[in-house]
């Protein structure tokens, strides 16, 4: 059996497929997120372990008699987050994570101090990422700076507790700003910009290869043989990726979370950073892919559901009653409620609920909210369109892949095939599983296979046009709210 272990922002998943690639069993446990300020957020690594501690041996009480047929692990983790290490190993602060912003005033400093930023990375440098994370800590903290003796991401900090090694993978390290993504290797030239150096980086192996076996301590306390290897794992959109099967140029997918993705895999590096549009390592050798990425997606309908105190499926159920006539008079929503990255890659942006009256309902207002999402990922498409990519068809994975209307709705908007797939199991975990099956030898062809479809939406012309005119209306809102910002 396989191990995959998949640690997110709002809870950590493990789960085990056997030799055939079937699930056996899964389970979560929730994590807490940390914002004392404005703008920050940050998560302790202790608890991070300590869950993932906890649903190990939650799985082995559960599946004893078939536990000791484990042959490897694989990790899935949260992109960008900043683990600071001392020399003895120890954390030095909590870790500032994705969705932590502060250090938006050094993102202009990098972009300002190293030209050759985004030739080398094939992205802006954003608060999201790693590097500039460091630069405020230099500005802000400089004795933790002055400790720090590795720089680890969340994902590769439990690799750390599980084998004693400080090793990476190529997807995941393209997120931090410092990695040469064409080479795939560290880059001393934007290492020295940060005044960092290679020692403090992890190794770097690709995301399907082994990047080492348990320690004896955390096999033993396991239960699990000393010989179980550790793939190198990925960030969490690429694996994900091995979890839908989009191993192959051209395979693409909208993962509908609390963030929103679009994700196309590449043969080659293709780089767009004027667009916003993200350009990293895929987790498997020579392969890359190109990501839009917005901040808020189906969050947005769960933060407007605990508003108005409803649950999802019901407000579905009222939006999916209005008709084309309603729902082409309803209010404009833009959804940044935590700012915006592609294309404006704008972390002060801000939602607008636009052209309510008083015959704007609930069902309305939830139109909007979701037809809302569904134009910032036409948002990231024609970027991509934009720097010469070009998708016909996408799988939609993600808690917004349950429901028909949705997945309708994206096929009219972005005018392209929507996929949805039997079984809930596409993500993080899953391909972590697979990496795990890959990094122990097997074929890539046996383990990545494309999950079985359920239903392909296609776009509907009755709907495309007017979906067309409410988009051009979205694009110029966000523009005037950005001219009135800067007044």
């Amino acid at each position: 059996m396989y191990l995959g272990i998949d640690l997110g922002t709002s809870e950590v998943k493990a789960l085990i497929i056997d030799e055939n690639g079937d699930i056996v069993a899964s389970h979560s446990a929730p994590l807490t997120i940390q914002r004392p300020q404005p703008h920050w957020s940050e998560q302790s690594p202790q608890e991070w372990w300590e869950t993932t501690d906890y649903l190990i041996n939650t799985l082995r009480k559960k599946y004893e008699q078939h536990w000791a047929a484990i042959k490897s692990i694989g990790l899935s983790g949260q992109m960008h987050g900043a683990v600071l290490l001392n020399s003895a190993g120890d954390v030095i602060r909590p870790a500032i994570l994705w969705n932590d912003t502060r250090s938006y005033q050094e993102c202009i400093e990098l972009e300002a101090n190293a030209s050759e930023l985004n030739k080398i990375t094939g992205n802006l440098a954003m608060p999201g990422f790693t590097a500039p994370k460091l630069l405020w800590v230099k500005k802000n903290e400089p004795e933790n700076f002055t400790n720090v003796a590795t720089v680890l991401l969340p994902k590769d900090y439990l690799r750390f507790k599980m084998t004693g090694l400080k090793i990476s993978d190529m997807s995941d390290s393209a997120g931090t700003l410092w990695l040469d993504v064409e080479k795939r290797d560290w880059s001393d030239y934007l290492l020295d910009k940060c005044e960092l150096n290679r020692s403090q980086m992890p190794d770097l192996i690709e995301g399907c290869d082994s990047s080492g076996s348990l320690s004896p301590e955390i096999a033993l306390q396991w239960g699990l043989s000393p010989s179980v290897i550790v793939a190198g794992g990925g960030g969490d959109n690429a694996v994900s990726a091995i979890g839908i099967g989009a191993v192959s140029p051209g395979d693409a997918f909208i993962s509908l979370g609390t963030s929103g993705v679009l994700f196309v895999v590449n043969d080659s590096y293709c780089p767009a950073p004027e667009a916003a549009v993200h350009a990293f390592c895929h987790v498997l050798p020579n392969r890359w892919h190109q990501m839009s990425v917005m901040l808020s997606a189906a969050s947005c309908l769960q933060w407007f559901c605990r508003l108005v105190d409803i649950t999802e499926v019901e407000l579905l159920q009222e939006i999916e009653q209005l008709s084309q006539e309603d729902k082409s008079k309803a209010p404009l929503f833009l959804p940044y409620l935590s700012g915006e990255r592609t294309p404006h890659n704008d972390p002060n942006a801000k939602g607008i609920f636009h052209s309510i009256t008083h015959s704007s309902n609930r069902a309305l207002l939830g139109y909007a909210v979701i037809e809302g999402v569904s134009f910032g990922i036409a948002d990231g498409l024609r970027m991509l369109n934009d720097s010469g990519t070009e998708i016909s068809q996408c799988s939609l994975v993600g808690g917004g892949a349950r429901s028909p209307f949705w997945a309708q709705l994206l096929a009219d908007t972005l005018t392209i095939s929507i996929v949805t797939h039997k079984g809930g199991e596409t993500g993080g975990a899953l391909g972590a599983a697979r990496l795990a099956c890959l990094s122990s030898g097997k074929a890539l062809s046996d383990v990545c296979k494309k999950p079985e479809i359920h239903k392909v939406y296609q776009p509907q012309p009755i709907n495309t046009d007017y979906l067309s005119a409410r988009y051009t209306q979205f694009r110029n809102l966000y523009t005037n709210d950005l001219i009135l910002r800067n007044k």
